[in-house]
C-alpha cells in the first residue's frame, strides 16, 4: 500500500518543555509536512543520571506546551511503560499500529551527535527517517553519511535548556520569556523546581 500518513515522533524529558521545544515541533510540522506529530514525554530515561520530575507534572506541562499546535498529540505511552524508556520500543509500537505510515524521528543536533550511543540505533534507522534540527551556525557537523537520507530542519538559534530554566526557578528568577505561558503558570502554581522542592 502507498504511504498515506507522515507521522513525526518527538520525545524528551520535557522537564520543563520550553520555547525551543515548541519551535522544533513547529518546524517539524511545517517542513516535513506532517499529518501528525506525536510528542512522547519519556518515562524512565536510560541515559539520564538525575531524577526527573513526576510523570504527571511533565505530561501536564507537555500538553500545555504543545496541544495548541494543529496536528500534535501528546502521548503518554512511554510514561506508562515499565523499566527504561527506549525510542526503539516507541517506534516499533507505532509501526505496528500504523504499518503504512512514513515515520520521522525529530531530534536536535545535540541528540544527533550522540545518536550512535542510543539503544538499537541501527534498528531505529530501519523504522524512521531522522529529522535533525539545526540550532547552530556550524550546520551538519553531527551527520554520518551511513545513516542514509536525513531531513534537516531549520529553526532560529535559541540558547535554551531545561537545566538552566530549573536553575532560574531555584533562584527565583523569571522564566516567562523561556517557556510557553501555560507552562510558566503551571510551574508557579505547583512550586516546581523551587529551592525548597
Amino acid at each position: 500500500m502507498p504511504v498515506t500518513e507522515r507521522i513525526g515522533v518527538m520525545g524528551g524529558a520535557f522537564d520543563p518543555p520550553h520555547l525551543a521545544h515548541r519551535a522544533l515541533a513547529e518546524s517539524a510540522l511545517r517542513e516535513l509536512k506532517l499529518s501528525e506529530l506525536r510528542i512522547f514525554p519519556t518515562g524512565q530515561a536510560w541515559h539520564k543520571s538525575t531524577a526527573l520530575s513526576p510523570a504527571a507534572d511533565r505530561l501536564a506541562m507537555a500538553r500545555l506546551a504543545f496541544d495548541s499546535l494543529p496536528g500534535v498529540q501528546v502521548d503518554d505511552a512511554e510514561l506508562r511503560r515499565q523499566g527504561p524508556t527506549y525510542t526503539l520500543d516507541t517506534l516499533q509500537a507505532l509501526r505496528l499500529a500504523r504499518p503504512h505510515a512514513q515515520l520521522f524521528l525529530v531530534i536536535g543536533a545535540d541528540q544527533a551527535r550522540s545518536f550512535e550511543r542510543w539503544h538499537g540505533w541501527q534498528d531505529i534507522l530501519q523504522l524512521a527517517t531522522l529529522a535533525v534540527a539545526e540550532r547552530e551556525p556550524a550546520a551538519g557537523q553531527w551527520h554520518n553519511p551511513a545513516w542514509g537520507a536525513v531531513e534537516q530542519l531549520h529553526m532560529p538559534l535559541m540558547d535554551l535548556s531545561a537545566t538552566e530554566i530549573r536553575h532560574r526557578c531555584r533562584l527565583g528568577l523569571p522564566i516567562d520569556t523561556l517557556v510557553p505561558s501555560g507552562v510558566c503558570d503551571y510551574i508557579a502554581q505547583h512550586g516546581l523546581y523551587a529551592a525548597h522542592s
